[in-house]
């Protein structure tokens, strides 16, 4: 038995389903492209009469004149069509009565190919779907998508830097260097709105979308840096907790003393484990504040006493908050220098 019309043969399956659709071939969706070649060769050449003028159908009509006028191809289907046509209807027929059910035969012709047209589409999209088959499976794809998530973010969060800024960050502040200037920036902190007040700059106006309110905004006033109202409380607090002790920690450096064998000379100077004392640094502070601020001394006018009451007030704790502060810088040189030993 002879192929179906090498037309239909070089079609696709859609293409097919396609030119079955339009001539009204019946029962041809489970048909496999095979046979629904052989069955559309079969039912256009019996109602060519039909679709012969169809443009639809003109490539298939001038390739099957040019097989038939062959002598090869005409003998080979002029030799047995009844058995041809036979084994078509046979197949088109047993797939029928395998799709179509009783049910559905008494239905509507066309109700009946949207009926066994829909599963059959559905049916293959599901088997495309790759499905667990057990809950084990289910649990086994969790975990490994877990796993993999949380390596993810573990190289996320390695080539961020955070460790390596982390570390960096506890080494420079594990210091009593360090902890001298938190004392001193938070003595600032407080110091800072009494010499270089605030004033009203400009209102950022309410959003009623995300329901806040009018919000003013104040800035520093930059005009007292031109004043003595500025320059007169700060460098008193600048002399007293910085400059001050900061000479006499130099001077007197225990450090120095802690190497017998070096002599105090500028060779040996850098020798020193640290530049100013800190524990120095903290009892100067102490001593220093105590006097100025605790007891009100002007040192013979030098210094003013309203700037005195101005950084006492300013203070966190006045005085005494000064002096706890110095506590705390004291007892953390101690720690550090039995550390080092």
């Amino acid at each position: 038995m002879s192929g179906a019309n090498s037309w239909l043969q070089r079609q696709r399956k859609t293409d097919l389903t396609e030119l079955a659709q339009h001539t009204g071939l019946k029962n041809y969706e489970a048909l496999k492209k095979p046979e629904l070649e052989l069955a559309l060769d079969e039912y256009l050449a019996e109602n060519s009469s039909t679709f012969s003028s169809d443009p639809k159908l003109a490539n298939y009509y001038s390739s099957r004149a040019r097989t038939v006028g062959s002598p090869v191809k005409r003998d080979a289907i002029v030799d047995n069509p009844g058995e041809r046509l036979k084994v078509a209807r046979r197949r088109v027929t047993k797939a029928a009565e395998e799709v179509i059910t009783p049910e559905s035969e008494e239905e509507p012709t066309t109700t009946s190919n949207a009926l066994v047209r829909t599963p059959g589409r559905a049916l293959s999209l599901a088997s495309r779907i790759p499905l667990p088959a057990t809950p084990a499976d289910v649990a086994e794809a969790v975990d490994r998508s877990t796993v993999a998530v949380r390596a993810r973010v573990a190289t996320l969060y390695k080539d961020s830097g955070i460790t390596e800024a982390t570390h960096a960050t506890r080494e420079s502040l594990s210091t009593v260097a360090s902890v001298l200037l938190a004392v001193s920036a938070f003595e600032l902190w407080f110091l800072r709105p009494e010499i270089l007040a605030d004033r009203y700059a400009f209102t950022i106006p309410a959003v009623a979308f995300l329901g806040t309110k009018d919000f003013p905004v104040f800035i520093p006033d930059m005009f007292l840096l031109l004043t003595s109202s500025f320059w007169s409380p700060a460098l008193l607090w600048a002399f007293t907790s910085a400059v001050l002790p900061s000479v006499a920690g130099y001077f007197i450096n225990l450090t120095v003393g802690a190497h017998p064998n070096a002599r105090v000379t500028r060779r040996s100077a850098p020798h020193a484990d640290t530049v100013v004392d800190p524990l120095t640094f903290s009892i100067a502070k102490a001593l220093i504040s105590y006097v100025v601020y605790g007891q009100g001394i002007t040192f013979g006018g030098w210094v003013d006493e309203t700037s005195i009451a101005r950084i006492n007030t300013a203070i966190y704790g006045g005085y005494k908050g000064v002096l706890t502060g110095t506590a705390i810088t004291g007892l953390l040189s101690i720690y550090d220098a039995v550390l080092k030993k």
